[in-house]
């Protein structure tokens, strides 16, 4: 079954799906990783931070595959922002300054 993801949200519940329905828990899931399943649950919660490479390697143990498509909607709505002119420039926006905070040991992998 195909299942449409237009917003990062929405890969929780369809990870969590297609684990559950392997029949893995998030334990099995993280020792095929070799990693702690501190961390898979981590990634499983908030998939929309983790890396694109680390969606794709819980993708592969899975069995998952990825298919883009482009919707008529978006092919519509590109070729009237084309159409539209252009707006004058704003003033360029400030970037945020994170604070510096002890760094974590992070998993390779």
């Amino acid at each position: 079954m195909d299942y449409a993801i237009k917003t990062p949200s929405q890969l929780r519940p369809i990870l969590q799906g297609f684990r559950k329905s392997a029949g893995l828990t998030q334990a099995a899931v993280a020792e095929l990783l070799g990693i702690t399943q501190q961390s898979y649950a981590q990634l499983e919660a908030n998939p929309a931070a983790a890396s694109v490479e680390r969606i794709f390697k819980v993708m592969r143990l899975l069995n998952v595959d990825l298919r883009l498509s482009q919707t008529l909607a978006a092919a519509s709505s590109e070729s009237a922002s084309v159409a539209t002119p252009k707006r004058q420039r704003s003033a360029p926006a400030v970037k945020k300054v994170r604070p510096v905070t002890a760094k974590k040991k992070k998993e390779n992998w």
